[in-house]
Parts: C-alpha cells; sequence; structure tokens
C-alpha cells in the first residue's frame, strides 16, 4: 500500500522523497460544508525550503483541483475563478466535470491539470485543514480512490454513493498527472 504522512511532519524530519510524489492539501470552511481539494504531483526537484506560509517547492508541478459546495451557497453564480481566496479554484464552469449530489450539493473536478513552472508553496495547516504527502508507488491510483472515497464521504460530507462516483472522476483526471518512473 502506498506510504502517507503528513507533509509538514515530512518535511520536520528530512525524509522528503526528492524524486516526486503527490500532495494532497484539504481545506474544509468552518461554517459549512464547502471543502477544497488541491491534488499535487511534483518531480524534479531542485529545492525545498520552509517559509513563513508553508513549505516552498522549486520543482515542477501539476495541480488538479475539486470544490465541494453545499446546496445552500448562496454564491452558486459566480465561477469557481472569482470567488474569493479560500472558496477559488483556477478553472471556469465550462472546465469543471460538474457533479450534483442527491442532496443537491454540487462537485466540481478540474477536467485538465493546471501545470507549475519552477516553484509552488503549500501553505501551513491551519484548523481542520491538512496536507497528506503520497510517495510513489504501484498502487497510487488504488490508494488515492480510497482517499478520496474515504474523504468526501467521512470529511465533506458528501453522500457515500456520490463520494464513489466523485473519486472516480477524480481519478479520471490524477491519471493525466502521474510520475513516471522511467
Amino acid at each position: 500500500m502506498a506510504k502517507v504522512k503528513e507533509l509538514f511532519d515530512v518535511y520536520a524530519k528530512g525524509e522528503f522523497p526528492l524524486i516526486g510524489g503527490y500532495i494532497v492539501s484539504a481545506f474544509f470552511d468552518d461554517a459549512t460544508t464547502y471543502s477544497k481539494y488541491e491534488i499535487i504531483s511534483y518531480s524534479n526537484v531542485k529545492d525545498i525550503y520552509a517559509s513563513d506560509e508553508g513549505i516552498v517547492f522549486q520543482a515542477d508541478g501539476q495541480k488538479i483541483f475539486a470544490l465541494i459546495e453545499p446546496a445552500n451557497y448562496p454564491s452558486k453564480h459566480i465561477e469557481p475563478a472569482y470567488r474569493n481566496d479560500l472558496q477559488k479554484i483556477p478553472y471556469r464552469f465550462k472546465e469543471v466535470e460538474l457533479i450534483t449530489t442527491t442532496r443537491q450539493d454540487r462537485i466540481m473536478i478540474g477536467k485538465e491539470p493546471v501545470m507549475t513552472y519552477t516553484n509552488f508553496t503549500i501553505m501551513r495547516s491551519r484548523g481542520q485543514n491538512y496536507s497528506y504527502l503520497f510517495w510513489l508507488s504501484d498502487d497510487i491510483m488504488e490508494a488515492m480512490g480510497e482517499y478520496f472515497m474515504k474523504t468526501l464521504w467521512k470529511e465533506a460530507g458528501v453522500p457515500r454513493s456520490d463520494a464513489q462516483k466523485s473519486s472516480a472522476a477524480i481519478l479520471q483526471v490524477f491519471e493525466k498527472i502521474l510520475i513516471k518512473t522511467e
């Protein structure tokens, strides 16, 4: 099974895999079930260092974003790219796969990864937010599928059947950012 640890613990212990890996950051709204996920595939690491905001990677990265918007979200009409900083993802409505749950919540998953060249920063975890590091492994697709099924269902409050469907949709895009080790 894929090795998974909390990102900032891995950094503090100096255990970072420089060959590459996958980082999943989850951001939860304290007052609602609005949730945002950022999945990063990183490789070609030149440096990793701590800053006031978090951990800076001087590396190539590909990102996928997903968000869960509760049925009563008041700004549904605003494009995801134009929402406030805590609630936005870099996609417009036409650039996301939209899944409406049985409870009428909406799940938006970017159809294409976003490429970051030179560097990116993983923000420090605050409150119930977190970042996990997934090591490269032969079963990474299975590990990611299981992770997203559980987190969408248990942490983001998505009904189980919709969490399964959404996890499968995330995996379809995740396949595009798999790191080639050969």
